[in-house]
């Protein structure tokens, strides 16, 4: 019976360590706005309560789940941090406008005041000794009290260097936290054409792309996993071509790249990323996984047997096709 319970006292062991894994992505996690806070938590709840369970079914769906959680919070997360960049940015702004007009405005009273004072230093000091004394006094008293406030101004206008320059490396800093958002980014129809008009024919492929199954996602389980899709199949795409290639969306479920090969280079490439990316993808609904699947149709353009009208016209006949 020993070596018998010593196999199950480990597999719950490994259970309770994976539950206890779970918890704690969402207690150590850091807090953003209460409304995303409060799902995360929920959605974690419900998993670990499926996952309770221990039964085969239970645990391979939690895989997704877990990687979908934490994918969607680190997406979450960066545009709450875009969020925080865009409002330091418009308050460094906002304080380099007021730095300008407290200039400004320092400029133009400190003129006036100096020339007061030097009006009633010119009065004659015979011309009434009484007036002319008290006079003296309350120009010496409004020259001392410029110079502290010049004084003040300049602490002032030092304390809002500081913070710009504060606020700019917190940006910096946000910026590159975030930058994961940035390697999304696809260059879109309008830019592509120009790009495909303007591509050296030498050693230059065009790869086509058309998916099927973003739209179905977006009927049946909404637009959030239709994006999540999306998203996965981009990071997919951009993983299965070479750095150097030019990517853009032409449409919704229409992508297009640009890359250097000849055409047996990209016929093989054509092939492992219609092997690759093809298929069912692992996305969140609810803090549930759902698999919604991505029908893919590949072709290619050779644009050195063609100009560019002739290219795009190719481009648009593939793309198009029903």
């Amino acid at each position: 019976m020993n070596d018998l319970e010593r196999p199950q006292q480990l597999l719950d062991l490994a259970l309770d360590c994976y539950l206890a894994a779970i918890r704690n992505i969402g207690h150590y996690a850091i807090e953003l706005e209460p409304e995303t806070t409060v799902r995360r938590h929920k959605y974690l709840a419900d998993l670990v309560a499926q996952v309770s369970a221990g039964t085969v079914d239970a645990l391979s769906e939690s895989r997704a789940t877990v990687r979908g959680l934490l994918r969607e919070y680190r997406d979450r997360t960066s545009q709450y941090l875009n969020g925080l960049r865009r409002k330091l940015s418009d308050a460094a702004a906002a304080l380099e406008q007021t730095l300008e007009a407290l200039s400004q405005t320092d400029g133009d009273h400190s003129v006036q005041i100096q020339s007061a004072v030097a009006q009633l230093r010119a009065v004659p000091v015979e011309a009434a000794s009484a007036v002319s004394r008290t006079i003296l006094a309350a120009t010496s008293a409004i020259d001392g009290s410029l110079e502290q406030v010049r004084k003040q101004h300049q602490l002032t206008v030092a304390q809002f260097v500081i913070e710009i320059g504060m606020l700019h490396k917190r940006i910096d800093s946000l910026e590159s936290a975030t930058s994961i958002d940035k390697l999304s980014q696809l260059f879109n129809r309008e830019e592509m054409e120009e790009r495909i008009g303007g591509v050296p024919a030498a050693k230059t492929i065009i790869l086509l792309l058309k998916t099927g199954g973003l739209r179905p996602a977006e009927t049946q389980f909404g637009r959030d996993v239709a994006e999540e899709l999306a998203g996965a199949f981009t990071k997919r795409l951009r993983n299965s071509l070479p750095p150097t290639a030019v990517i853009g969306r032409w449409s919704d479920d229409q992508f297009v790249a640009i890359l250097q090969g000849d055409q047996p280079e990209a016929a093989a490439l054509a092939k492992r990323i219609a092997e690759n990316l093809g298929g069912s993808y692992a996305c969140l609904r609810a803090g549930k996984t759902v698999h919604p699947a991505i029908q893919l149709r590949i072709g290619i353009v050779d644009p050195r047997t063609d100009g560019p009208e002739r290219v795009l016209q190719r481009v648009g006949e593939f793309l198009n096709a029903a």
